[in-house]
């Protein structure tokens, strides 16, 4: 088995933190998505990958199996066990095998030596090695506003169908993982996963900053000097709001809990920032003109 270098593949290094591995992943995920790459091959591969290790290298006890056996990292828990099998046992081997960066035998000749290409033996008994399924990736598009709440979905893999709950708040480009809906184990193993990556389509308009939403909302000028009472509109409804008297253009007001979902967080919601934007009157009749050369006169 090739070993692949996962951090090289999320273009990190390896003592990158748990938010810099996020950062890498969500940024190659969005540039080699399928969708993106309808007829490279290569750039789909690269995403299966992409996706691969970052399972791996986002899961604390992975990553540290993974950084300790390399290639063989799925299997350290059958090596530490015949280990301790083969010093418990009258006669035993007495071999000493180390990680595979190290000189001694590499891992999978000991896997070999020790599983017969697919049998294990221990204690006379004989069992056959299982193996995991092929992982499957697959994308989900949704818009914006189908992702205010948690919904279920139905999804068609071709060989099955699943029906799944989509928690509120998931980010465009975001990959979660499906227990057990890849292809199907040999031996007994257990079914590979699903990994579902979602397209987010913002049809609004409202900018999506993480939790944030953006909205630039119109004033005529004497609303910006005088002040009033105005409806705007947010991902939830209208809302009145009050432009202070002598509101300046570009003025940004903050409506706390107006802004989309948190991922996972009950309840919680980010903000919607209002940018008002000053429009200013235009066919001015002649009447309109001697009073407002008037107010420049007084100022």
């Amino acid at each position: 088995m090739e070993f692949i270098d996962y951090y090289k593949v999320l273009e990190i290094d390896k003592n990158a933190t748990p938010a810099e591995i996020k950062k890498a992943y969500r940024k190659l995920a969005r540039k080699l998505h399928p969708d993106l790459n309808p007829n490279d091959k290569s750039a789909q591969e690269r995403f299966q990958r992409v996706n691969e290790a970052n399972e791996v290298l986002s899961d604390p006890v992975k990553r540290k199996k993974y950084d300790e056996y390399g290639k063989d990292w799925e299997h350290a828990e059958a090596f530490e066990q015949a280990k301790r099998q083969q010093r418990n046992s009258p006669g035993g081997n007495r071999r000493t095998y180390t990680s595979n960066t190290g000189s001694a035998e590499d891992f999978s000749d000991f896997f070999e030596s020790m599983f017969g290409g697919g049998d294990f033996r221990s204690g006379g008994n004989r069992r056959t090695t299982q193996f995991k399924g092929q992982d499957l990736n697959a994308t989900l598009k949704l818009n914006l506003l189908d992702i205010l709440e948690d919904q279920k979905q139905t999804l068609d893999l071709g060989h099955k169908k699943i029906r799944i709950t989509i928690p509120a708040g998931v980010e465009d480009g975001q990959t979660i993982r499906i227990n057990g809906y890849g292809s199907d184990g040999a031996n007994g193993g257990p079914n590979g996963d699903l990994y579902l990556t979602f397209e987010i389509l913002n049809n609004t308009d409202f900018k999506r900053v993480g939790n944030d939403l953006y909205k630039n909302e119109t004033i005529t000028l004497y609303d910006a000097i005088l002040g009033n009472t105005i409806e705007v509109n947010t991902m939830t409804g209208k809302v009145k709001l009050k432009v202070k008297p002598e509101t300046q253009n570009d003025t940004k007001v903050k409506l706390k809990g107006k802004g989309m979902p948190v991922y996972k967080k009950k309840g919680a919601h980010g903000d919607l920032y209002i940018t008002y934007k000053v429009a200013m009157p235009t066919h001015l009749s002649q009447k309109e003109r001697e009073l407002f050369k008037q107010l420049s006169e007084l100022r």
